[in-house]
């Protein structure tokens, strides 16, 4: 009665979709040719109303070490820098993620485990004017109370989670933040009550057509949560739908009832980080 039984495997849940099951399938059959790509806030980390106390999910990092030396990469793709996501993960010097990489400012800067070392452009010029300017936007349309202006380097968000109505202060900033970026020549990325500006060519689609082609992938996953991880959607759904050049892929959704326009379009469902975390742990186990 006393002896301990082994615990089963934890089951792989099933995608609700023909063309995310073939994806999944293609994944399983030919994992050295697959690359795992996840969004980090949402998805690998919880929403926390302070953006710089945000940390991979317990047990996010193992089950990526797990993962990663069975496909052919994990690649982190995050609109955050690619250093704070290192840190913030905690990444760096992990034994099995030898192969991981961190798209950071949605592939603008780029981290490699293989060699610590991030590589990043220099700063678009209207980022800094934007700083300068924000701190009056936000005194202007009486929404400094509550909100939070975060540095990205290569961009800069205004977040509203704080604020007594989050919902109001983000429809208010919505309109006269979209003008500022485009005094100077960014573009406005409104997120779950967060909106960024940033400059243009930048965005995780890019980012993931750039990484799946270098990387010379056969099937590709992603995970996100977030409106910014639709690009990212649409790279899969666009890389599936080539025909015979076509790669097969799986889309996953961390918590689908703040972003129904990404839920919609996923192939799998997962409430929120940690059920993330039991999936990537799943698959590292079923390869």
């Amino acid at each position: 009665m006393g002896s301990h039984s082994v615990q089963p495997p934890i089951p792989t849940p099933t995608p609700t979709t023909p063309a995310g099951r073939e994806g999944l399938e293609a994944i399983l059959a030919r994992p050295d040719r697959a690359v795992i790509a996840l969004d980090f806030d949402g998805t690998l980390a919880d929403i926390v109303p302070d953006p710089e106390r945000a940390r991979a999910h317990p047990g996010a990092v193992e089950a990526l070490a797990a993962l990663a030396p069975k496909v052919a990469s994990v690649a982190v793709i995050t609109g955050r820098p690619a250093g704070v996501a290192v840190r913030y993960g905690g990444f760096a010097g992990v034994p099995g993620l030898d192969h991981l990489v961190v798209l950071g400012h949605y592939g603008a800067e780029r981290w490699d485990a293989a060699t610590g070392t991030v590589n990043a452009p220099a700063p678009h010029p209207g980022v800094a004017a934007v700083r300068a300017e924000l701190p009056g936007v936000l005194h202007e349309f009486d929404s400094w109370h509550g909100t939070w202006i975060e540095e990205k380097g290569q961009a800069v968000a205004v977040h509203t989670r704080r604020a007594d109505d989050p919902q109001a202060a983000f429809e208010t900033l919505r309109g006269p933040l979209g003008e500022l970026a485009a005094r100077h020549g960014l573009i406005l990325e409104p997120g779950r009550q967060v909106l960024e500006l940033r400059p243009p060519g930048m965005d995780k689609g890019v980012a993931l057509a750039t990484y799946v082609a270098e990387v010379d992938a056969e099937s590709v996953l992603y995970a996100g949560d977030d409106l910014g991880d639709l690009a990212a959607f649409a790279t899969v759904e666009k890389l599936r739908g080539a025909g015979p050049d076509g790669i097969p892929g799986l889309l996953v959704c961390s918590g689908s009832a703040e972003v129904p326009e990404l839920a919609e379009r996923a192939d799998l469902l997962v409430p929120g980080p940690a059920a993330v975390v039991d999936f990537l742990a799943a698959l590292a186990d079923r390869l």
